[in-house]
């Protein structure tokens, strides 16, 4: 099993990013994915989900507006765009898939967002 983030980078305030999650190894059709983060000291936090049938979608409130959370079940990748980042999305942002009783994580990407 791999998840395998990409995208992150070092981008201004106020600009895009677009992290890409390609996944190998289990049946990717079947897993909810999400997308998570973690700053440095803090706890991880849910940023956006996505259903299995990409179907139904879910943003944490500071991300509500501003992130839109894909999937492609042909490429088996899941999407996070992010656009009008600021400071506080500075984090390393980590690709989760779901189902039942099971869970993966990739290795994070690294977004950090200059003033």
């Amino acid at each position: 099993v791999q998840l395998v983030e990409s995208g992150g980078g070092l981008v201004q305030a106020g600009g895009s990013l677009r992290l890409s999650c390609a996944a190998s190894g289990f049946t990717f059709r079947l897993y909810d994915m999400s997308w998570y983060r973690q700053a440095p000291g803090k706890a991880r936090e849910l940023v956006a989900g996505i259903n299995s049938f990409g179907g139904s979608t879910n943003y944490a409130d500071s991300v509500k507006g501003r992130c839109t959370v894909s999937r492609d079940n042909a490429e088996n990748t899941v999407y996070l765009q992010m656009n009008s980042l600021k400071q506080e999305d500075t984090a390393t942002y980590y690709c989760n898939a779901h189902y039942r009783f099971l869970d993966y994580w990739g290795q994070g990407t690294q977004v950090t967002v200059s003033s």
